[in-house]
């Protein structure tokens, strides 16, 4: 039988999604989407649903609504209630699982019903670049790949020999059998959770940080411990404290996501002593380094500690030149590329080698790519900014280094803002899915990188 954990509010409404249809009554379509999140062992046996009040506040609706839909799953035999335990998942024998699935990415999943515009991902359009490469694939070089069975279990030999050289540049030496090419960053992430963290292991996160690196931690059974990230990133004192005890911190020093710090030099020497002096594994995420706002370029990455086999660093093609684009690497020591080859290898054989070819082309062009999204991103920035001025003047924010979206203190419920606006078909995603703690209620992460009708059209609605 599963342990018993309690589900936020915040948590449920996001794997809730668009759960309101025309014509059903609020009550009944309210349980019929905790009855399938029951059957489907998202919400698993002996799970304790949040108090009715907090729930009716995440998702927009009466006191009175969640209370008729809790009782008609009591009625149905999928919830216990008991005086001061408030309300239990009950899925009956042969239930399974052992955790509450935390559903932070589900707003990359299919709702239930469309949306008018979903702000709830940062993730960008394609550069033109993109479509040129596309059309310029070498077919003698796809030739070569083509009378092969297309299994490049660590990727492509030239695709890792140019991730190298990139990383060369920026002042950290790299081999091309340091370079493990994955399906986007985000495996490249869960690979790392999955393989180099056992059940119980304490692992430190940024408070806020990436929601995707939250929910594989978790995931692979990780005790997950956050470290606060301030205006000048990292709490490095606070680091100091519990790096001793911890199996892997996972950080974002360069367009952290989601508040867009990038940390100052001397914030990187110095996390880079901590964790050698105390031999931690940590795991350095550049996914959004290439998306600079400011004057200061692209970070380079993390000063290498004493032990250079103690840092594994994961980039992508993905946010700089497009979504669609699932390439992803991961830069390590030899003997854990290995390692993690063969953990790849096991879970889908190897990327796909069109979008390899591509993603090498556009690599060579990398300078040119990050000039074009810098002058977009900062044109629609100050669009945004101008907007939100005149607006929403009572929200405070501070301005981002890099990434795609502005963190913003709401001063109110983020969560209960969240839940109205995505009844009225807007999604965003609020600070909660953020925090390893489920903290951060006031917050919203907001891209600002939508066409100014759309963003402003979005923060009308956001009350």
């Amino acid at each position: 039988m599963a342990r018993a954990e309690h589900v936020d509010s915040a948590a449920l409404a996001r794997l809730i999604g668009g759960w309101r249809t025309e014509d059903v009554p609020l009550p009944h379509a309210l349980a019929g989407a905790l009855a399938e999140l029951i059957a489907g062992n998202v919400l698993v046996e002996g799970a304790a649903l949040p108090p009715q009040r907090a729930l009716a506040a995440a998702l927009g609706v009466s006191r009175g609504t969640v209370a008729e839909a809790y009782a008609e799953l009591a009625a149905r035999g999928r919830l216990t209630s008991r005086q001061g335990s408030g309300s239990r998942v009950r899925r009956g024998r042969g239930a399974g699982g052992d955790h509450v699935v935390e559903g932070r990415l589900a707003s990359f999943g299919r709702t239930r019903r469309p949306v008018e515009l979903d702000l709830s991902s940062g993730a960008l359009p394609a550069l033109s670049l993109v479509r040129d490469a596309v059309s310029a694939v070498d077919l003698r070089e796809l030739d070569v790949y083509l009378a092969d069975d297309g299994y490049y279990a660590a990727g492509l030999p030239r695709l890792r020999t140019v991730v190298a050289e990139q990383y060369t540049v920026q002042g950290l030496p790299t081999a091309p059998d340091q370079i493990l090419v994955t399906s986007g960053s985000q495996q490249a992430v869960w690979l790392c959770a999955s393989s180099l963290v056992a059940p119980g292991d304490e692992v430190l996160v940024e408070e806020p940080g990436y929601r995707g690196a939250i929910e594989a931690f978790r995931t692979a059974g990780a005790r997950l411990t956050g470290v606060p990230v301030r205006q000048d990133g990292l709490d490095l004192d606070h680091l100091e404290r519990v790096a001793h005890r911890a199996a892997l911190l996972y950080c974002q020093p360069a367009a952290h996501n989601p508040t867009g710090i990038s940390w100052p030099a001397a914030g990187r020497e110095r996390l880079s002593e901590i964790v050698g002096r105390h031999g931690v594994l940590t795991i350095e995420d550049r996914s959004c380094a290439d998306l600079v706002l400011d004057d200061r370029g692209v970070r380079p990455p993390l000063p290498e500690p004493a032990d250079p086999g103690s840092v594994v660093r994961i980039g992508t093609a993905s946010k700089l030149l497009w979504g669609g684009l699932r390439v992803g690497w991961i830069r390590a020591e030899r003997p854990m590329i290995t390692r993690l080859t063969q953990a790849k290898a096991a879970l889908d054989l190897a990327a796909p080698v069109l979008d390899q070819m591509v993603t090498a082309e556009l690599l060579a062009q990398a300078d040119r790519a990050r000039q074009e999204r810098t002058r977009r991103l900062r044109a629609h920035l100050a669009e945004a900014a101008a907007v939100l001025a005149e607006r929403r003047p009572a929200w405070r924010w501070t301005p981002p280094h890099g990434g795609t979206a502005l963190w913003i203190d709401t001063g109110t419920d983020a969560v209960a803002l969240a839940g109205r606006a995505r009844e009225r078909g807007v999604l965003v995603t609020a600070g909660p899915a953020f925090s390893p703690s489920n903290a951060q209620r006031s917050r919203l992460r907001l891209p600002f990188w939508r066409p100014v009708e759309q963003f402003a059209h979005a923060v009308e609605l956001l009350e």
